[in-house]
C-alpha cells in the first residue's frame, strides 16, 4: 500500500470489506471479488450512496403509483418525501461537481463533463415535477396519472445516470471511460480516499446531519457496518473529526446516548485496541486554561456582566457582524481593484480573483441561510430573492471581467477592462450596502420583539449549518478575526449554547477553528465557554508534533505533499492541515483543533456553481442554467449560436427535431391508451415502431461514424463514451415499452373476445388500465431520457464539428451515413423528417445530401421515388403533406437538366432538336458520359418515338384477337414446374414497354431483339398461374390466385422480382443489388460509387470508379449482374476475370500495380535469384528501374527479368535505363 498522506495516519491493515454488488447490472460476480475490490479503492463507497438512492426512488414512485391509483390519498407526506429525495440529491450533485469530476477532468479529459451536464439536466426534472406539484390541477385524475409518470421519468433518468458512473462490466474499452472505473485506475488508494474526505466536507452541515442517517437506514445491517469500516480509512485519523462523522451516521441514536461518559467507543474498526470518541455531552469540561473544572452552564453565570447586557440579551443582533464583515471585505476588494486600476499591475489578477470568489460564497450561503432559516421564521411573507439574485448577478459579471482580463493576453490595452473593475467592484459595494440595510431594518427589529434569545441563537447557528464544512473552517477565523474581542467571545457563547447536546465534538470544532482568527495567544473558548477544546480530543495529551493539528506550531515541519497534488499546485490535499482563507492565517498557539486538509482555498468556480444550485432550492422555481456548467471550455458557444450557420454535420441534429415530435406524441397521446380504442392502439404502435426503427438507424450511425470520428481527434478522446451508454439504456427502454404494447395489444384481444358477464372480464380490465399506466409513464420516461440526450448533444458535440472538422470532412462523414442507409430506411426516415422541418430547412438538408451524393444516382432515384410514391407514408398531418409537395416541388426546380419525354421529343421540327443538342453539349455541369448519352439519344430520338407507337398498335391488334407474343408461362426448373427463366426464378412475366412483348427478365428480351429493354418503363406483367395481364406489383390481383406473390422481393422502382435471391435495392446506384442491404453488408462509397463490403471501408477511392468497363472483358461494371471485384489500387474487374488474369498476372492491367500480398513470391524470387549466378560481364552492371507499387525510383542489380525495389522489396518495377550511370547498386538505395 502507498505511503499514507502528510497528516493522514490511516490504521494498520487494509480497508474494510464493503458488501454490495459493485456493479448493479450484474449482480453475478462472487462476494470475494466485490470485497477485494473494495478494499482496494475507497471511492467505491459511493455504490452505497446511489443504493440508497435508488431505494429512495422506488418507493417514491410506488407511493406515486399507489396515489395515482386511490383518489383517498393524502399528498402531503408524499410531497415531504420529494422535497427530502430532491435535497438529498442536489447536495450529491453539487459535491460531486464540486469536488469529483474537476478532479478526474485534470486526469482524464472529456468525460466528466457530460456528467455535470447530466446533473443540470436532471435539475430540470426535479423544476418541472414541482412545478406540477405546485399547480392548481391537484384534484384531476390526469394530475395524479401525470405525476405517476413524471416520478418514473425522474426514477429512470437518476437510474441511468447512475448506473453510467458505476459501469463495471462489458469489454475493456468500455471500461475505460466511465467514472468509477476510472477513478480507480488513475487514483491512489489515498487519492481516492481523499476525494471522498472532500466530498463529505463539501455538503452542507445540515444536509450531513439528515442524509448520513438516511443513508445508513437505506443499507442493510452487514453494509452499515462495512461503510463504518471504510468511513474509518476515509476520514482523518482525528478523533475529533471521526466523532463528528460518525455522530451524523448515528443520527437519532447518538442523541439518546450523549449523556454517555466519554469512555464508550465507537465499533467501527477490525483492530480492538483502535478506539473512536463517539459524541457525547460531558458533565464535566477539562480546560487547560482553569485550575477548577466549571461546568457550561455554571460558567455562564460568572462571565462578564457587561457581555451578558449586549449580544447575549438580543443574539439575532449578530447578523450585524456578519453584514460588517461582508462589507469590510467587498471594500478592500473595491479598494485593490483601484489599486490595480492605478498601478497597472497585472500580477496579482489572480489573488483579486480568489478574495473575490470567497467573498461570493460566503455572500451566496449568507443569502440561502437567511432564506431557509431567517426570513421564514420572523415572516413567512418576507423575502429578499432579488436581492440575492442581483448580487449573485453582480459578481458573475466581476469575476467574468476578471477572466476576460486574463485570457486577453499581454499584447492588449487593459484601460478599459481596469475602467470596468474598479466600477464594478463600486456597483456591487452599493448594491450590497443597500441590501444589507433594509434587511437590518425589516428583519432585524421582528426578531428581536418576537423570539427569546434563546431562539434566536437556534436560529443563528442553523444558519450557520447550511454551510459545508470545508467553507466553515474559512469562514469562522475570517469573521472571528473582524470582531473585538467581546464580540468574539459572545459569538463563541452563543453558538455553544444554542448547538445541540449530540453537536458537542462539531462546536468544538467550530470553536477551535475560530480561534484562528486571533491575533493574541489566547484561547477564546477557555474565556468564553469554560473550557478549551484542545481537552476534547478523547481526554488524551495533545502532542506539538501532532500533524492533525494545524497551530501547533507557527513553524511547521517541512511537509509532503499529496500525490494529487502534482497534478495541479493550486490543489494541496493536505490531510490534517488546515488552510486559511484568502484573507487570515494560521500562526497562532491560541487553540489545537484538527484541520479537515481539504483544499479551502481553491473555492473556485465549481464551488460557486454549487453554492448557486444551493440557492435555488430555496427560492429560485427555475434551474441552473446549463452555461454555469462545471469546466471551462476553449470555446464559449452559445445554443442559438449553434443554427446561425449551416454546415453538413448540421444534418444529423435534424433528426433530433423529428425524434422530439414524435416523443412528444407518444407522451401526450399515451394518456388515450386506457379508452381501450383498438384503432387508436394500433396507430399508436405503428408510430412507436416507425420512431424506435428510426431511432435505432440513427443511433447506429453516431455510434458506427460520428463518434468514432470525434475520437480520431486527439483532443477529443473520451468525448463521446456517455452518449454510447445512453444509447444501449434508450434501446432497453425501447424494448420494455414494445413489450408492453405487444401485452396491451393481447389484453385489448381478450377484452373484445371476452363475453360481457364473464367473470374474468373485470380483472382483464384492471389489468388493461394498470398497464396503460404504466406505459404512459414509460413513453414519459423516455421522452425526458431521449431530450436530455439530444440536449446535451447539441450542447456539447454540435460545436466540436465546428472547431474540429473542415467543411469536406463533414461532407465526407455524412456521405458515409448516408451510404450505410438502405433505401427502405430512406423511404421512411425522408418524410419522417421532413414533416418536422420548415421549408427553409428542408431545402438546406436536401442540399447538404445532393452534396454529399454528387457523384452517385441519389436524385435520380429520389425522383423516381417520390414520383412513383404519390402519397408516401409520411405521418397523418396536415403540415405534413405539404411539407411533401414542397419538398418535390424543391427538388423539380433544383435540377435543370432537360428531360424531354417522347412526346415532346416527337413533336420537334429539325431545327429545335439540333438547338436541344447544342444546349445538352454546351451544359459544362453534365458528366461527359451522361453529356454523351443525352446528345446519342436525342440524335436516334425519331427512330426511337416512332418504336414507342408500336406497341399501341400491337396492343390494338391483339384486342382485335390475335394472340400476344409469349403469353404463356415459361419454367426455371420444368420437372418441378418452377417458373422463371434461365436468368430468374420468378411467377410472372414483364412487357416490355418498347415491343409489348411478354418476356420473363429483361436478358430473355435483349437476347431475341435488337433493342434494349428499359425495364424501368415497364408498367403491366401476366402473371403465369392464371396468364392475366395486369398493372405491375409485388401479387397477382386476380381474385382466382388469391395475392399470389411474383416474388420474394420485389422493387417498384427497377421493376425487378426474385424468388432465390437476397436483394436489396441502393438508392445511390438506384439499382438492384445482391445483398442483405447497405449497413448490413454492404455500405456505398460516396467517391467511388458503387456498393462495398463492410470489411471495405478502409480501401483506395477512385472517383466513380465502378462506371467504367472492365479491363479485361470490357463489360460496362456498374450495370453488370456479374460479381465485381475491388482491387488494392481502387480499380475494378469482374470476379470471374480476376480468377482468369491472376493465372498469369499478378499486376493491375490499368495501373500495373500488385494485385495483393506478394511476399511469398517475392521471397521465392529472392531465392531464385540467391541461387542463381550471373555471367561475370554482367554481374556488376545496374540498371535504373521504376517501382510501380512504391512508385520511387531506383537502381537495381542487372538481371534480365526481376529487379527488386531497394525501398519496398517489390520485384513489380519497369527497366527505365539499361546502363546505370551509378556503377555500385547498392549505395544509392
Amino acid at each position: 500500500m502507498a505511503t499514507p498522506l502528510t497528516g493522514l495516519q490511516h490504521r494498520d491493515g487494509g480497508l474494510a470489506l464493503m458488501a454490495g454488488p459493485v456493479n448493479p447490472l450484474d449482480p453475478s460476480p462472487s462476494k470475494s471479488c466485490l470485497k477485494n475490490s473494495a478494499l482496494k479503492s475507497p471511492i467505491l463507497i459511493f455504490l452505497f450512496f446511489h443504493k440508497a438512492i435508488r431505494s429512495e426512488l422506488d418507493g417514491l414512485h410506488r407511493a406515486a403509483i399507489a396515489f395515482a391509483t386511490n383518489q383517498q390519498s393524502d399528498i402531503n407526506p408524499l410531497l415531504e418525501r420529494y422535497h427530502f429525495l430532491r435535497a438529498i440529491y442536489k447536495h450529491h450533485c453539487n459535491a460531486e461537481d464540486e469536488v469529483i469530476f474537476p478532479a478526474l477532468d485534470i486526469r482524464v479529459k472529456n468525460v466528466a463533463r457530460t456528467y455535470s451536464l447530466e446533473h443540470e439536466g436532471e435539475s430540470l426534472l426535479f423544476n418541472q415535477l414541482f412545478e406540477l406539484l405546485n399547480s392548481d390541477m391537484q384534484n384531476e385524475e390526469s394530475y395524479r396519472r401525470e405525476l405517476a409518470s413524471c416520478t418514473g421519468a425522474l426514477q429512470t433518468s437518476i437510474s441511468q445516470h447512475m448506473s453510467k458512473e458505476e459501469e463495471q462490466d462489458g469489454d475493456s474499452e468500455s471500461l475505460c471511460h466511465t467514472v468509477f472505473p476510472l477513478l480507480i485506475e488513475k487514483f491512489s488508494f489515498e487519492e481516492q480516499a481523499s476525494l471522498v474526505w472532500q466530498f463529505l466536507c463539501s455538503i452542507p452541515i445540515n444536509m450531513m446531519a439528515e442524509f448520513l442517517p438516511w443513508l445508513s437506514s437505506s443499507i442493510s445491517s452487514d453494509e452499515h457496518h462495512d461503510m463504518r469500516k471504510c468511513l474509518c480509512k476515509i476520514v482523518p485519523e482525528e478523533k475529533l473529526l471521526q466523532q463528528v462523522i460518525f455522530t451524523w451516521m448515528d443520527g437519532e441514536e447518538m442523541q439518546n446516548k450523549s449523556k454517555i461518559i466519554d469512555n464508550q467507543k465507537a465499533n467501527c474498526c477490525l483492530d480492538s485496541d483502535t478506539d473512536i470518541l463517539i459524541s457525547n455531552q460531558s458533565e464535566e469540561r477539562h480546560c487547560a486554561c482553569e485550575s477548577s473544572k466549571i461546568g457550561k452552564r455554571k460558567y455562564l453565570e460568572l462571565v462578564n456582566s457587561d457581555l451578558a447586557a449586549s449580544t447575549l440579551a438580543h443574539p439575532i443582533d449578530e447578523i450585524l457582524h456578519w453584514h460588517n464583515a461582508i462589507k469590510r471585505e467587498l471594500k478592500d476588494i473595491a479598494e485593490a481593484a483601484r489599486k490595480i486600476q492605478l498601478s497597472g499591475d497585472f500580477s496579482d489578477l489572480s489573488a483579486f480573483n480568489e478574495r473575490l470568489q470567497f467573498i461570493a460564497e460566503v455572500c451566496i450561503f449568507h443569502s440561502i441561510a437567511e432564506d431557509k432559516v431567517i426570513f421564514p421564521a420572523v415572516d413567512a411573507e418576507l423575502s429578499f430573492a432579488q436581492e440575492h439574485a442581483e448580487e449573485e448577478s453582480q459578481f458573475d459579471k466581476l469575476r467574468c471581467l476578471i477572466e476576460s482580463i486574463q485570457n486577453t493576453g499581454a499584447n492588449s490595452s487593459y484601460a478599459e477592462f481596469y475602467s470596468k473593475l474598479c466600477s464594478q467592484s463600486d456597483l456591487i459595494m452599493a448594491t450590497v450596502e443597500k441590501h444589507f440595510q433594509n434587511e437590518e431594518v425589516q428583519v432585524l427589529p421582528p426578531a428581536r420583539r418576537h423570539f427569546s434569545p434563546k431562539r434566536q441563537r437556534e436560529l443563528l447557528y442553523q444558519s450557520l449549518c447550511v454551510m459545508p464544512l470545508k467553507l466553515i473552517e474559512c469562514v469562522l477565523p475570517w469573521l472571528v478575526g473582524s470582531l473585538t474581542e467581546e464580540e468574539a467571545r459572545s459569538f463563541l457563547q452563543n453558538m455553544h449554547l444554542a448547538a445541540p447536546g449530540s453537536d458537542t465534538a462539531l462546536v468544538t470544532l467550530f470553536s477551535g477553528w475560530a480561534c484562528k482568527g486571533r491575533s493574541k495567544d489566547v484561547c477564546l473558548s477557555s474565556t468564553a465557554i469554560g473550557c478549551c477544546p484542545a481537552k476534547l480530543l478523547s481526554g488524551t495529551e495533545v502532542e506539538s508534533s501532532q500533524s492533525g493539528c494545524s497551530c501547533a506550531s507557527s513553524c511547521p515541519k517541512e511537509e509532503k505533499l499529496s500525490p494529487v497534488q502534482s497534478y495541479e499546485d493550486t490543489r494541496p490535499l493536505k490531510r490534517g492541515n488546515s488552510m486559511s482563507s484568502p484573507s487570515t492565517s494560521c500562526n497562532n498557539q491560541s487553540c489545537c483543533v484538527p484541520g479537515l486538509g481539504v483544499n479551502t482555498n481553491n473555492l473556485g468556480i465549481g464551488s460557486l456553481n454549487a453554492a448557486k444550485s444551493l440557492r435555488s432550492l430555496s427560492f429560485s422555481p427555475s434551474a441552473p442554467s446549463l452555461n454555469s456548467s462545471l469546466f471551462n471550455w476553449e470555446t464559449d458557444i452559445s445554443f442559438n449560436d449553434i443554427g446561425s450557420s449551416t454546415r453538413p454535420i448540421d444534418n444529423i441534429f435534424k433528426f433530433h427535431k423529428a425524434i422530439r415530435k414524435d416523443l412528444e406524441y407518444l407522451d401526450v397521446e399515451s394518456g388515450k391508451l386506457k379508452d381501450c380504442n383498438e384503432t387508436f392502439l394500433r396507430q399508436f404502435t405503428g408510430r412507436f415502431r416507425l420512431l424506435w426503427g428510426l431511432y435505432r438507424a440513427h443511433s447506429n450511425a453516431e455510434d458506427e461514424i460520428v463518434f468514432p470520428e470525434l475520437e480520431s481527434k486527439e483532443t477529443l478522446h473520451n468525448v463521446s463514451h456517455s452518449y454510447t451508454l445512453d444509447h444501449k439504456q434508450e434501446e432497453e427502454l425501447f424494448e420494455d415499452i414494445s413489450s408492453a404494447l405487444t401485452e396491451l395489444t393481447h389484453l385489448h384481444e381478450s377484452l373484445n373476445n371476452s363475453d360481457d358477464k364473464s367473470t374474468d372480464l373485470g380483472e382483464i380490465r384492471k389489468k388493461y388500465n394498470e398497464l396503460a399506466t404504466k406505459l404512459q409513464g414509460m413513453c414519459k420516461s423516455i421522452r425526458v431520457t431521449l431530450d436530455q440526450h439530444v440536449f446535451r448533444e447539441e450542447l456539447e458535440l454540435w460545436p466540436l464539428f465546428d472547431m474540429h472538422f473542415s467543411v469536406e470532412e463533414q461532407d465526407k462523414i455524412v456521405g458515409r451515413i448516408i451510404g450505410t442507409t438502405g433505401a427502405e430506411v430512406l423511404q421512411s426516415m425522408l418524410p419522417w423528417v421532413t414533416s418536422a422541418l420548415t421549408q427553409e430547412e428542408q431545402n438546406k438538408m436536401m442540399d447538404t445530401w445532393k452534396q454529399a451524393t454528387k457523384n452517385t444516382m441519389f436524385s435520380e432515384w429520389l425522383n423516381e421515388w417520390w414520383e412513383s410514391s404519390p402519397s408516401p407514408p409520411l405521418p397523418t398531418t396536415s403540415d405534413s403533406s405539404i411539407a411533401q409537395d414542397s419538398v418535390h416541388e424543391g427538388l423539380d426546380h433544383s435540377d435543370n437538366t432537360f428531360k424531354p419525354g417522347w412526346r415532346d421529343i416527337f413533336r420537334m421540327n429539325q431545327n429545335e432538336l439540333e438547338s436541344e443538342i447544342r444546349k445538352v453539349s454546351r451544359d459544362s455541369s453534365l458528366d461527359p458520359r451522361r453529356k454523351a448519352y443525352l446528345i446519342q439519344n436525342l440524335m436516334t430520338s425519331r427512330w426511337i418515338a416512332a418504336q414507342q407507337k408500336l406497341p399501341q398498335a400491337r396492343t390494338g391488334e391483339t384486342s382485335n384477337g390475335e394472340e400476344l407474343h409469349g403469353c404463356s408461362p415459361s419454367f426455371r426448373d420444368p420437372e418441378k414446374q418452377m417458373f422463371g427463366c434461365e436468368h430468374y426464378k420468378r411467377n410472372c412475366k414483364l412487357r416490355a414497354a418498347c415491343c409489348g412483348k411478354l418476356f420473363a427478365c429483361r436478358f430473355c428480351h435483349d437476347k431475341v431483339s435488337d433493342h434494349s429493354m428499359d425495364r424501368k418503363a415497364t408498367s403491366e406483367m401476366m402473371c403465369m398461374r392464371c396468364l392475366k395481364i395486369q398493372p405491375v406489383g409485388p401479387t397477382c390481383v386476380t381474385p382466382s390466385c388469391g395475392g399470389f406473390p411474383m416474388a420474394k422481393y420485389y422493387c417498384s422502382i427497377c421493376k425487378f422480382f426474385d424468388d432465390e435471391r437476397t436483394v436489396y435495392h441502393c438508392p445511390f446506384c438506384n439499382l438492384c443489388r445482391l445483398g442483405k442491404g447497405l449497413g448490413v453488408d454492404f455500405f456505398h462509397c460516396m467517391t467511388c460509387n458503387c456498393c462495398l463490403g463492410m470489411k471495405l471501408t478502409d480501401h483506395k477511392c477512385r472517383e466513380k470508379g465502378l462506371e467504367t468497363n472492365c479491363p479485361i472483358c470490357c463489360d460496362f461494371l456498374f450495370t453488370s449482374s456479374a460479381t465485381v471485384r475491388a482491387l488494392p489500387c481502387g480499380h475494378f474487374m469482374h470476379s470471374a476475370c480476376f480468377q482468369a488474369y491472376t493465372c498469369s498476372h499478378y499486376i493491375c492491367p490499368i495501373c500495373s500495380k500488385s494485385l495483393g500480398d506478394m511476399a511469398v513470391y517475392f521471397g521465392m524470387l529472392d531465392a531464385l535469384l540467391a541461387s542463381e549466378e550471373l555471367p561475370e560481364e554482367y554481374r556488376d552492371r545496374c540498371q535504373d528501374i521504376l517501382c510501380n507499387d512504391c512508385g520511387k525510383k531506383g537502381t537495381a542489380p542487372f538481371h534480365w527479368l526481376y529487379h527488386k525495389c531497394g525501398f519496398c522489396g517489390s520485384y513489380n518495377a519497369r527497366v527505365i535505363r539499361v546502363e546505370s550511370t551509378i556503377s555500385n547498386c547498392e549505395t544509392l538505395n
